[in-house]
């Protein structure tokens, strides 16, 4: 090659809308092994952080893909003069039970939320965030859900193996109700110090006037 390994990879990374993985890298680069690949991967990543760029280098969705660094994302939004896509809480948590039971039935995933799901698997079909695998060897062959490639990019995620544990979403869950309660306990005693205080200027301005 004419050119330096990593330069090359580079300009693959920025030419590409979506994750490349290492083997089509490999596929495109005849005569280059994995581990020379993967070695330039990670001198870029380290390149990009130490010069402290508006974008990383992120592996994720099972490929590596540039990314601009989220406190550029204001600055973006209002660049293409849009907001973000949000899910609603419904959708999330929809979301969450799929990525987690994956392959998910329906009425598995209705039971554990008690509601009718049907417009939310639409709508996450329609982000391309949820895709149906196949069909359950059941009566009525019900449809089976998993997450798509998508879903990783998304909540940039290297792959599922990345999801959060629950045990972690639990603690941080038992951490949260902690800050709230240690914020709802400062709130009183400053409302508290303040009505206080209120009632020792009423009484000074009392014992003034008298």
């Amino acid at each position: 090659m004419d050119k330096p390994l990593k330069l090359i990879i580079e300009a693959f990374l920025f030419a590409s809308d979506r994750p490349i993985t290492l083997r089509e890298i490999q596929s495109w680069l005849l005569g280059e092994t994995p581990s020379s690949i993967a070695l330039a991967l990670k001198e870029l990543q380290a390149e990009y952080d130490s010069l402290q760029r508006s974008f990383v280098l992120k592996e994720v969705a099972g490929g590596y893909q540039l990314r601009t660094q989220s406190v550029y994302a204001p600055y973006i939004l209002r660049m293409l003069k849009t907001s973000p896509t949000r899910l609603s809480r419904a959708a999330l948590e929809t979301l969450a039970i799929i990525a987690y039971r994956q392959p998910a039935l329906r009425h598995e995933i209705e039971r554990l939320r008690g509601v009718d799901i049907g417009g939310i698997l639409k709508t996450l079909l329609e982000k391309d965030l949820i895709r149906i695998m196949g069909r359950k060897s059941l009566p009525g062959r019900p449809l089976i859900y998993g997450t798509t490639r998508k879903f990783l990019e998304v909540f940039d995620l290297k792959d599922l193996d990345s999801l959060p544990k629950l045990r972690e979403i639990r603690e941080l869950g038992v951490e949260q109700e902690q800050l709230a309660q240690a914020r709802d306990e400062r709130q009183k005693i400053e409302t508290s110090g303040k009505e206080n205080a209120a009632s020792d200027e009423n009484e000074a301005s009392g014992e003034t006037s008298t």
